[in-house]
């Protein structure tokens, strides 16, 4: 199965197909969209569970209840009724056909790569600076440590430790139940080298491929990093970015914090593929809750990520 960063990239790269073999008919049967975490899978996960293993975040329950009273688009029976928006795979257009395991096919999107979501458990390697620092914070919620903050240009930063991320473990310690001044210990105590880290993604997230039009817009706008419309047949509108979203990352750089206008700065300095990362606004408020605006502004690592 071939998988495509945006819509536009699946259309060009059918368009190539069709062209290079045109006695071959092809046909594209509609499967309906589901949400799945790939990591889990491969482990006999039913397809229609939400975000497999993760029944809290942050304190906030996630139960089907909670969901459909406060994210209805991520319930099972609102993916097989989808509309024009509904979502898809949490980076990608996926159409059937084609090999297994290909890879991305992007004829456009070339900087997909700058902003991934695997919605599931990443390893980091991350090291110390000159004063002995990660460059993080976290806080204990719900017995679980969370990062409320990463430090710009910090090695946590430029290992790829995201605002609202899960530690689960350091050099294969758990986590769970510890508190955040026994997680900074830990740290403190860790080698220079080689400080292991087991991470958890931020439910709900999803990345996803944009394309500008001839005027250099991607077909949304946004308020305090809350998206607020989606102009019809614009390239958000056709990869099915949805209201009710906040933007955290733009082309793999951290925007939690930023000024609206130096968000559009970024998008408007960027190429004509913009890679974006959301997560539902009720999600993100609930992250929020548990930091202060002013730290995130001020201390909030909005670089982007080492490749």
């Amino acid at each position: 199965m071939s998988i495509y960063p945006s819509l536009e990239d699946m259309v060009v790269h059918q368009m190539m197909t069709a062209q290079e073999t045109p006695s071959l008919p092809r046909h594209v049967p509609v499967q309906p969209p589901t949400w799945v975490n790939p990591s889990l899978q491969a482990q006999g996960t039913p397809r229609m569970d939400i975000y497999p293993g993760l029944a809290s975040y942050m304190g906030m329950e996630l139960t089907q209840g909670e969901i459909q009273a406060n994210m209805p688009q991520f319930m099972p029976q609102t993916l097989y009724n989808a509309g024009p928006l509904a979502p898809v795979a949490p980076t990608a257009v996926v159409p059937s056909g084609g090999q297994m395991g290909g890879g991305l096919l992007a004829p456009l999107s070339s900087s997909h790569s700058l902003a991934q979501v695997s919605h599931g458990i990443r390893q980091l390697i991350l090291c110390k600076d000159g004063h002995g620092k990660v460059g993080l914070r976290v806080k204990s919620i719900d017995k679980g440590i969370f990062v409320c903050l990463v430090t710009r240009s910090s090695p946590a930063a430029l290992g790829g430790l995201r605002f609202g991320d899960q530690i689960l473990q350091v050099n294969g310690e758990n986590l769970a139940g510890y508190s955040a001044s026994k997680v900074h210990e830990i740290f403190k105590k860790a080698g220079v080298n080689n400080i292991v880290l087991a991470v958890r993604d931020r439910p709900f997230e999803r990345c996803l491929t944009l394309h500008k039009d001839s005027t250099g817009h991607l077909g949304f706008q946004f308020r305090d990093g809350k998206i607020t419309s989606i102009a019809l047949d614009s390239s958000a509108a056709r990869n099915g970015l949805l209201i009710e979203h906040n933007l955290l990352e733009i082309d793999g750089q951290n925007v939690v914090g930023m000024k609206d206008k130096e968000v559009r700065k970024i998008i408007d300095e960027g190429g004509p593929t913009i890679n974006i990362t959301v997560i539902p606004s009720y999600i993100f408020r609930h992250m929020m809750k548990n930091m202060s605006d002013s730290i995130v502004q001020k201390l909030m690592d909005h670089s982007t990520q080492e490749l």
